[in-house]
């Protein structure tokens, strides 16, 4: 058995990138794969792991699809974040040669991060449910013309061989990843770059979100995200998934969280941590 103390789960199979962010950020740790992400919040709940680490947006991709619907009632908290580049390879049966490649399997993002290098290599795509999961599939069927578009990590652990390397079509190509606790873990206030995440729902009242956000603008807090997306079947309903840079303690994010709580329904924070210095990179600090 496991030690769940010492263990991280990601929703995928072993190799897809988020095992790899799994392995970026806790080295220490052994990573389980799960199914979907509701398995993976449950391995932190039923304690089976220590924590869960969640792909929430990537740059070129856009947000993960369900996520923010899934965050608020996982039942964890979040205790930190982690961008990880996301550098496709080309992947292959040992002996395989470029030339010989017919015909690429990935998930839908990946195909779509790597179009140019399909168009110049004139294959046909093959969409898969994962990255992970076409590169098993393609180290088991044994064809040289078939190969696979995923991480380096997925070709160690199939013993296939990259055949290409650094293939997405945008450098800047990164994923934000979220890790979660069953439990909060708060920094300290003055404890540095600091982001909290929260979501809220407005009163469905005229310039309800206007005045919701005044209170952030007149206390100088920087809202680093927004976004907004539908409740249930209720058009009118919008819910709102925000970070903010600061700490809830803090005299300015606390009054602005106070206003902001007068024209909502509900206000919820989903957890406060250190911001990863990729956010300090990003500014050019």
């Amino acid at each position: 058995m496991s030690d769940a103390s010492k263990t991280i789960a990601f929703q995928g199979m072993p190799g897809a990138y988020s095992d790899l962010a799994c392995r970026s950020v806790r080295p220490e740790m052994e990573t389980l794969p799960c199914r979907s992400f509701e398995d993976a919040f449950s391995a932190v709940r039923d304690g089976q792991a220590a924590l869960a680490m969640i792909p929430i947006e990537n740059s070129v991709a856009g947000r993960v699809a369900d996520i923010h619907h899934l965050l608020p009632d996982s039942g964890l908290h979040i205790i930190g974040e982690h961008f990880q580049r996301v550098n496709h390879h080309l992947l292959g049966l040992t002996g395989a040669k470029i030339a010989d490649i017919t015909h690429v399997h990935s998930h839908i993002h990946a195909l779509n991060q790597c179009r140019n290098m399909i168009k110049e290599m004139g294959i046909e795509p093959v969409v898969h449910v994962d990255t992970a999961g076409a590169a098993a599939e393609i180290a088991a069927n044994g064809d040289k013309t078939q190969a696979a578009i995923a991480s380096e990590l997925a070709g160690e652990l199939d013993g296939l061989v990259s055949l290409k390397a650094n293939i997405e079509d945008a450098e800047h190509n990164t994923t934000r990843f979220l890790i979660m606790a069953a439990d909060a873990i708060v920094p300290h206030p003055k404890a540095g770059l600091l982001i909290t995440t929260f979501v809220f729902r407005v009163r469905n009242v005229p310039a309800a979100l206007f005045k919701a956000l005044g209170g952030f603008a007149t206390n100088g807090i920087n809202m680093t995200k927004l976004e907004s997306y539908l409740v249930g079947s209720r058009f009118n309903a919008a819910q709102f998934f925000a970070d903010v840079e600061g700490h809830p303690e803090n005299r300015d994010l606390k009054l602005a969280l106070e206003e902001l709580s007068f024209f909502c329904e509900e206000v919820k924070v989903l957890g406060t941590y250190a911001g990863h210095p990729f956010r300090l990179e990003e500014a050019g600090e």
